[in-house]
């Protein structure tokens, strides 16, 4: 039986999946895997608050209970408000990303998430792309949680018009159409460089990344 706070998490998940399918009319494109149970790193595009929004949206619910996004603690403990949206509606993994205030280690902080059988929604640029470039280089985090955790099957999911319903600044949603593509697992293969494994898994979302005429690439 659930707890009041899972009871909560479970329904703030519902309403916030009801409401992104209202505003963008998601649906996810599984182009390179389905749903199949396994504990799982989806790694995304990011260039909006409410990209692992739309991400957990597109998850069956008992997934999506057991999916948590991983998120800057520096933005989302600025306030009462963000803090009790985070901690108690969605259940989001804070990191510290200062480096030099922080208190606790951001990958233990993730490897205890998946510890306790979490899936994740992370991002690997490491912050909002706010520029013209599709995607930016992918700092060294899901090369770590890789080589920590091998059994995590790795999701590269491509994020479609997020940015355009909800730009930086924005307080109220614009109606758009989105998609979620969700292409094949990348896994780390044996003694592979980090830089490699970085650049593949990179390669291995642009892939999904529409052409200016919608066409994949």
């Amino acid at each position: 039986m659930m707890d009041g706070a899972s009871l909560l998490q479970t329904a703030a998940g519902a309403v916030l999946a009801g409401l992104s399918r209202a505003v963008t009319g998601v649906r996810p494109i599984w182009a390179g895997t389905g749903p199949n149970g396994r504990q799982r790193i989806y790694f995304a595009n990011h260039a909006s608050h409410g990209d692992f929004i739309l991400v957990s949206t597109c998850l069956a619910p008992p997934e999506r209970a057991r999916t948590a996004a991983v998120a800057g603690a520096d933005y989302w403990n600025a306030g009462a408000v963000r803090r009790f949206i985070a901690g108690k509606l969605l259940r989001t993994v804070l990191v510290e990303r200062n480096w030099v205030e922080r208190a606790a280690d951001p990958m233990q902080v993730m490897l205890s998430a998946l510890d306790a059988g979490q899936s994740l929604i992370f991002f690997p640029e490491g912050t909002r792309n706010m520029t013209e470039e599709p995607l930016l280089r992918f700092r060294s985090g899901l090369y770590n949680l890789a080589c920590a955790r091998p059994d995590v099957e790795l999701v590269p999911c491509w994020i479609e018009n997020m940015s355009r319903v909800l730009p930086k600044g924005a307080v109220l949603p614009i109606p758009l159409l989105c998609r979620v593509v969700f292409g094949t697992p990348v896994a780390l293969q044996e003694g592979e460089d980090r830089k490699v494994f970085l650049d593949r898994a990179r390669n291995a979302l642009l892939t999904l990344a529409p052409n200016r005429d919608g066409t994949r690439r």
